[in-house]
């Protein structure tokens, strides 16, 4: 499970698009009390979908 700030890190973008792509349900995430993860497994699929909408 990543982190909102480790998500940013990979995909090399601020905090407010990675909420913008959970808020649009394009990035699945999940909430601990009061901390929101993100499936490492959610963001390669996010990364594929995304390569293959723009090749």
């Amino acid at each position: 499970m990543l982190t909102v700030p480790e998500v940013m890190a990979r995909l090399k973008v601020g905090r407010s698009t990675v909420y913008d792509l959970i808020r649009s349900r394009r990035l699945p995430s999940l909430t601990i009390g009061r901390a929101r993860r993100i499936a490492a497994s959610a963001l390669d699929t996010y990364i594929r979908r995304h390569l293959e909408e723009t090749a």
